[in-house]
């Protein structure tokens, strides 16, 4: 097995990596650091989240280092603060034995003047978010005209966060010359449109298959109806008493109320978003890192830079649109050789694209069932049962007070005493399954065509009739109005007042859409939608009804909610 030390790194170097405890390089250190130690060229490196690419950019980074120099000879870029001060950190533990090397973060959210401080005593190596770098640089205290190594680390993410103007403009200020490393999970036409623009002849060095999913990491997912998702949630929790777990979820609005909710239910949980001030961020991420927190629920671009290795799951509530993001997502559990779960927990709507994504990654996610009462509770007993097993015993503290409370308990049998020691862990949940309702499971299996198609009035009936729980809303536009699911879940999103609407299925006709709500939000919806404007046309919904020919009733409800009437046409 090769070791750093044949790759050619330096011994200052070694004695760091050993201290930290790393024996042999990774498949991307193996591959990287000699390309960057030997000649001089540009690389793409494609590798998942928790490969080891810190060190496989760090090392020959830190290496090409000239100490007797105090200005920038390096740039590391990286899409968040979180992220940058992840790699400053690391860069800064591997030259623990390179006294005259200074490396500094740059980032948004603190002290400017401290940061311009550093810069004028003189530093060799800048790990930097875009906009704040870009501000230095407009305020003239960087300098980068003598860097030689430029590395863009999770350059697809960057590119997603709307950094590629920021990114075009920083590389104009290096020299023509300099040698550019580009780190990146996937390899989306903007990340190759950079690669093509600032790179010359790059090698390309690619860990597993471009876009494919950890080797470590099992997918999963739960088909269930819209109105049962968040119940579904807590199950999965429940069946897994060790989780671990991010919950990605996809808007600011929808990752607070899941936070709230489960807290509420008495989970460890807590919210990571955009909406956080930078105090509110670290303290949450401080507690989830040490496990005070056990259930993050974050979206994509809070979450990134968020460094945890023993993550048991990554919980997608909901597919997101961009494979690359799932990627990333799963990416986050199963890593340093452990074996994690990415769970997604979806709608019947949204298997499409689940299987778009599996045929991307290259990975097959396998359907389950919900969990039942009766299995979780089994669960979690058999669970405690272990922990009592494994539980360390400190003999010569505790012998003191067994003889006491052996003597108080001495008229149980053992059976009892068992049975109570379980009940004062287990009340709280046999109470909350006692009369759980039932989650219905959506088959995987697509249903066999029947050989006489229903008439077309029922079928016109089926659509008109609800999911169970769920209420069946008309809604006066459709198809041929540009009127699609998207613009229906936006309209929702900004008209209805209170708690977020959950959209079950969706129906979408040329001139009219019928959508489903749970029952209890049915009258804000209405309310919300009837006169409201979509381009032009003021809307008008109802509660359907199974027996209305809405096909028709639509353009009169058009015309009464003020579209002007047709013209009739003149007789000859």
């Amino acid at each position: 097995m090769t070791s750093f030390e044949e790759l050619g790194v330096m011994p200052e170097l070694l004695r760091a990596v050993a201290d930290m405890g790393f024996e042999n390089p990774m498949p991307v250190q193996e591959q990287v650091i000699p390309e960057l130690l030997g000649e001089s060229r540009d690389l793409v490196a494609l590798a998942q989240t928790g490969t080891g690419k810190t060190a496989a950019f760090g090392l020959p980074l830190l290496q090409l280092i000239d100490p007797s120099h105090r200005y920038p000879q390096a740039l590391v870029l990286a899409p968040t603060r979180e992220l940058c001060l992840q790699i400053a950190g690391d860069l800064a533990d591997y030259s623990k034995y390179m006294p005259d090397v200074e490396v500094l973060p740059v980032y948004g959210g603190s002290s400017i003047e401290s940061q311009i401080r550093a810069l004028r005593a003189g530093v060799q190596i800048i790990v930097a978010t875009p906009g704040r770098l870009i501000d230095l640089i407009g305020r003239g205290v960087v300098s980068l005209d003598k860097v030689h190594t430029v590395v863009l680390d999770e350059a697809d993410e960057m590119l997603n966060m709307g950094f590629v103007d920021s990114i075009n403009d920083i590389l104009d200020h290096v020299p023509d010359d300099r040698k550019l490393l580009l780190f990146s999970a996937t390899m989306p036409a903007e990340v190759a449109r950079i690669a093509k623009r600032y790179m010359r002849e790059p090698k390309e060095i690619v860990v597993g298959t471009r876009n494919e999913g950890a080797a470590n990491v099992r997918h999963v997912y739960f088909m269930v109806p819209a109105r049962d998702k968040y119940a579904t949630l807590k199950r999965v929790a429940d069946y897994n008493p060790d989780i671990y777990a991010i919950i990605f979820c996809r808007t600011r609005r929808d990752t607070q109320e899941v936070a709230d909710a489960l807290i509420h239910d008495g989970y460890n949980a807590d919210a990571l978003h955009g909406d956080l001030s930078q105090q509110q961020r670290d303290l949450t991420m401080r507690k989830f890192r040490d496990r005070v927190t056990r259930l993050l629920v974050a979206t994509d671009v809070a979450a990134r830079g968020l460094d945890v290795d023993d993550l048991t799951h990554v919980i997608n509530y909901g597919l997101p649109d961009d494979t690359a993001v799932y990627t990333h997502r799963s990416g986050r559990t199963g890593r340093a050789g452990k074996h994690g779960t990415s769970i997604a927990i979806i709608h019947q709507r949204e298997k499409g694209r689940l299987r778009e994504i599996e045929r991307i990654i290259g990975k097959k996610f396998e359907h389950k069932d919900v969990p039942t009462p009766d299995r979780i509770i089994e669960r979690q007993l058999y669970s405690l049962a272990d922990r009592i097993e494994r539980v360390a015993v400190k003999d010569d503290e505790i012998d003191r007070y067994v003889q006491g409370v052996e003597k108080k308990l001495s008229w149980l049998s053992t059976h009892d005493l068992i049975k109570r020691v379980l009940s004062l862990e287990f009340n709280r949940l046999l109470d909350y399954y006692k009369d759980a309702p039932t989650i219905e499971n959506i088959s995987d299996k697509p249903e066999r065509k029947k050989r006489h198609e229903a008439p077309a009035d029922d079928r016109d009936k089926d659509r008109r009739t609800a999911e169970r729980g769920m209420a069946r809303i008309y809604v006066n536009a459709g198809k041929n109005d540009g009127f699609y699911a998207g613009n229906l879940i936006d309209m929702l999103n900004h008209t209805v007042q209170g708690p977020r609407v959950d959209v079950g299925r969706i129906d979408l006709m040329p001139g009219y859409s019928l959508f489903d709500v749970r029952k209890a939000d049915a009258g804000r919806v209405v309310s919300a939608l009837k006169g409201a404007d979509f381009l032009g046309k003021r809307l008008y919904s109802e509660v359907a009804d199974r027996d209305k020919d809405y096909a028709h009733a639509s353009g009169r409800k058009s015309r009464s909610a003020g579209d002007a009437p047709a013209k009739k046409r003149k007789k000859k």
